[in-house]
């Protein structure tokens, strides 16, 4: 409850206060389209006004099944202002898929944008009576109900935009369910306050910060950024097609400052073949996460005149939780060793506080010698509230005290910390631990090669050895010779790929590629290594 020294903390304020500040700026810019941030305002509290109207309150899910777009960006303040909880889906997932969630989450509503709509065609007797609302950016309306337009044409209501209990759930976020049944991640307003606070400090955002989407909004909440950016009174360049020729577009057309992706979509932009045409009006900042990038993408990223930097995190911690923090004594060396050192995982965010890594079974810190492999553990205030409806998961997951996120690491002697695998990937050959992200950086470096993703396979004699699959750019052809070669001569051999596969690798929707699908195919009728 609110005091004369105490407010609750939510995100919602946010947006009060920027409307307030800067009535008259653009807040949004889609296409042809732009809202200033009173716009944004007044379209928030009459999809709120809407929402109450069609009886969602305090704790009650809304879900969306929808790409980057301002209805979706609105959703995350509109839904909590009445005191719901948004359920933003993964618009890759499968119907079962999406259907699962709809029924786990309980949720009452779902907006969908029409282009999906086949998603939910094959699930509509499996999902009840949830009331449907069509999005019709690309197509028109397909299923019975408003369009959203049609839905937010109400008088709006006034609300307070805050909370009396900063602890109150404020989103609910699926995982991607690569082990099993997705898990519904809790996030508090108090925790999206904060985190996204964080995300203005690390990435040294300001007012006139220009921010493109090209990280998924259903992701983390677009790593909080959805709440961050309006904190600052930045603007928002929503997007719904992440291609490379898209972003260069729009980093021309609206002078973008900003914006966060995951290793892949760094690739893509990477190895555009218009990218000798690119004029950048301003200096690009980019954020990286989702997967541990490798130095070689990150040096060819700054190549072009970006400046990189590495975040890690998880779902269940809003997003980012370390920032490997950049040190100036770091300026002068070789951009080769300024990448190596950017593709660290660093240090937790100020408003994270904790991050360690441990021996997983007595809790004890590891060593600070950069060699002494551990678990990387959490605590602080942007670890969820614990998983949906699933008390066991949680308490396993924070056993000891600390969230345990299942990487391992190691901690440099400045205290950075720098994961090696997961646990689930690490390879033990004859008895040595073998990362794969290290084997995974070694291949990158080769010129001829887009992606690359290391498992172990099974063997004879060693148990197991790492195999890699790998993409590889245009108009390449190198053989598997030739790349495992390449590895031997910069790695110990027994660390190197015995075997090399061509082809597409399988990735989930933001960017992070399905190792366990490549595991599967490799252990396939054996009871080792499929997770």
């Amino acid at each position: 409850m609110r005091t004369t020294n105490y407010e609750p903390l939510s995100p919602l304020a946010f947006l009060e206060r920027s409307a307030f500040v800067y009535p008259d700026k653009k807040a949004i810019i889609y296409n042809d389209q732009s809202f200033t941030y009173a716009e944004f305002k007044d379209r928030v509290q009459r999809f709120a006004t809407a929402l109450k109207q069609q009886g969602i309150e305090k704790g009650d899910k809304v879900a969306f099944l929808c790409p980057n777009l301002p209805p979706l960006l609105e959703a995350h303040y509109a839904v909590p202002l009445v005191g719901g909880v948004l359920v933003s889906i993964n618009i890759r997932l499968a119907p079962q898929e999406v259907a699962y969630i709809l029924q786990h989450s309980g949720s009452k509503m779902l907006f969908v944008d029409t282009e999906f709509a086949g998603v939910i065609k094959p699930i509509m007797s499996e999902i009840g009576d949830v009331k449907i609302v069509n999005i019709c950016d690309v197509e028109s309306k397909v299923f019975d109900g408003p369009d959203y337009e049609e839905f937010i044409s109400v008088d709006p209501d006034e609300f307070t935009f805050g909370v009396d209990d900063e602890l109150q759930h404020i989103t609910l976020n699926y995982t991607s369910g690569t082990t099993g049944k997705p898990k519904g991640v809790l996030y508090t307003h108090r925790g999206a306050y904060l985190n996204a606070l964080g995300e203005l400090l690390e990435f040294q955002c300001n007012p006139s910060t220009i921010y493109l989407w090209t990280l998924p909004m259903f992701h983390c909440n677009g790593w909080c950024f959805t709440w961050a950016i309006t904190a600052i009174g930045g603007t928002h360049v929503c997007l719904r097609k992440v291609v490379p020729d898209e972003i260069y577009k729009q980093i021309q057309k609206h002078e973008v400052s900003h914006l966060s992706a995951a290793p892949i979509v760094l690739i893509g932009m990477a190895n555009y073949k218009g990218i000798g045409d690119v004029q950048m009006k301003k200096h690009l900042n980019i954020m990286t996460a989702g997967a541990p990038p490798s130095p070689t993408v990150i040096k060819n990223m700054e190549s072009v005149g970006c400046t990189v930097i590495q975040t890690y995190g998880l779902t269940e911690v809003y997003g980012p939780h370390s920032v490997c923090e950049w040190q100036p004594q770091w300026n002068d060396l070789a951009i080769e060793d300024r990448a190596k050192i950017k593709a660290r995982q660093g240090v937790p965010y100020v408003t994270a506080t904790y991050m360690d890594v441990v021996n997983p079974a007595s809790m004890e810190p590891m060593p600070h010698d950069g060699e002494t492999i551990g678990e990387i553990v959490m605590r602080g205030n942007n670890v969820m509230a614990g998983y949906y409806n699933q008390p066991e998961d949680t308490e396993q997951a924070f056993r000891g005290g600390w969230f345990h996120s299942g990487d391992l690491a190691v901690t440099h002697p400045n205290g950075y910390i720098e994961i090696k695998d997961r646990m689930k990937d690490v390879t033990i050959s004859g008895g040595e631990n073998i990362s794969t992200v290290e084997v995974e950086n070694v291949i990158y470096q080769h010129p001829d090669v887009l992606e690359v993703a290391v498992v172990a396979m099974p063997h004879e004699k060693w148990g197991e050895v790492p195999k890699a699959f790998v993409t590889l750019k245009e108009g390449t052809s190198p053989t598997a010779e030739d790349i495992i070669k390449f590895c031997q001569e910069r790695i110990a051999r027994f660390k190197a790929p015995k075997e090399i596969e061509f082809g597409e690798l399988p990735k989930t929707s933001t960017g992070k590629i399905m190792k366990y699908k490549l595991r599967a195919k490799e252990w396939a009728g054996r009871e080792k290594k499929v997770n």
